[in-house]
Parts: structure tokens; C-alpha cells; sequence
């Protein structure tokens, strides 16, 4: 089982983030794998692949919920990207590629829009200076795609969007 032991245990400290324990297509087992370790899981309920606490690049742990000064009933949502190598989580990469996959098969887009399409899906789950450029893209080339294409690209990548791309498109 992929434990909070195998990962460096750096926010055991009350006013600090848990460990989250995630699966690689995103569902999550824990997102307080230290304070509660009765929850961890050494496979995801919902896929049968086995979690991971730490990045699979640097093996720093996985930032679970926030734990310390009152309770917070927000969803846990696991990051995108690792804080401490800059690195797509495994969700991240399997959200982009299949999007990539939605984007090369639409039919109603041309050879060129389908690869300005999947070109541009990397810049919306960043938020940089070509994050507006890429929703602008996505949301033109997504409704050309058809209904049915545009809701799937979506539904695979709200997760992973950042907050600038998320609000451009009216997510």
C-alpha cells in the first residue's frame, strides 16, 4: 500500500496540509492520509489502480486538505501540478492526453484546427500570459467541434483548467 511513510512526512504540524492519497486518474482515497490513516486505500474505489501519496517525479508529498484553524467544508480537489517540481500529477498528464485524443478525432474541425485545438489544451491548466489566448481558442474551436465534442473536452478538463481558463469559458 502507498503510505504516508513512503512519502517524507513534512506536514505533520498542526496550521499545515495533510498528505492526500490519490489514484493516477485523479479520484481521491484521503485527503488526510496522516490525521486519519484509517481512510488510506492501497487501490482507488472507483478504478482498481493502485494511490499514490507523493509525485512520482520528486516524491514529495501530495498536499491533502488544509489542517488547522477551524474546519473547512470545502471539496478537496487534488492539484494539478506538484508545488515542489513543477511537474503534471499523473491526473493532470491522463486529462490532457485524452483531451488531446478528443481534439485530434473531432470531425467537423480541419486538420489545422485540430491541431491548434489539442496545440493549445496545455495553456489552459496554466495560468500564464497565453492562458486567455488558449480559452479564446478552445471555447471558437470546441463549439466548431459540435455539442458533443465541446461537452466532452470539457468534462475532461475542468478538473485540471486553471481558475483564469475556468472563468473565461463560464465555468
Amino acid at each position: 500500500m502507498a503510505t504516508c511513510e513512503a512519502a517524507r512526512t513534512i506536514f505533520a504540524v498542526e496550521g499545515a496540509y495533510d498528505v492526500a492519497q490519490v489514484c493516477p486518474n485523479g479520484h481521491v482515497a484521503t485527503s488526510m492520509a496522516q490525521h486519519a490513516p484509517e481512510f488510506q486505500r492501497a487501490y482507488c474505489e472507483q478504478c482498481g489502480e493502485a494511490t499514490i501519496v507523493a509525485s512520482p517525479i520528486c516524491k514529495h508529498p501530495i498536499r491533502g486538505a488544509y489542517w488547522g484553524g477551524g474546519v473547512s467544508f470545502e471539496a478537496y480537489v487534488p492539484p494539478a501540478f506538484c508545488p515542489d517540481c513543477g511537474n503534471p500529477f499523473p491526473w493532470t498528464k491522463r486529462r490532457l492526453e485524452a483531451a488531446r485524443e478528443l481534439a485530434l478525432d473531432a470531425d467537423h474541425l480541419s486538420g489545422d484546427e485540430k491541431q491548434q485545438l489539442a496545440d493549445s489544451l496545455d495553456d489552459l491548466t496554466r495560468d500564464t500570459p497565453r492562458t486567455q489566448v488558449a480559452a479564446d481558442r478552445f471555447k471558437r474551436l470546441a463549439a466548431k467541434a459540435g455539442i458533443e465534442t465541446g461537452n466532452a473536452l470539457r468534462a475532461v478538463l475542468v478538473d485540471v483548467m486553471s481558475e483564469a481558463a475556468k472563468k473565461t469559458l463560464g465555468l
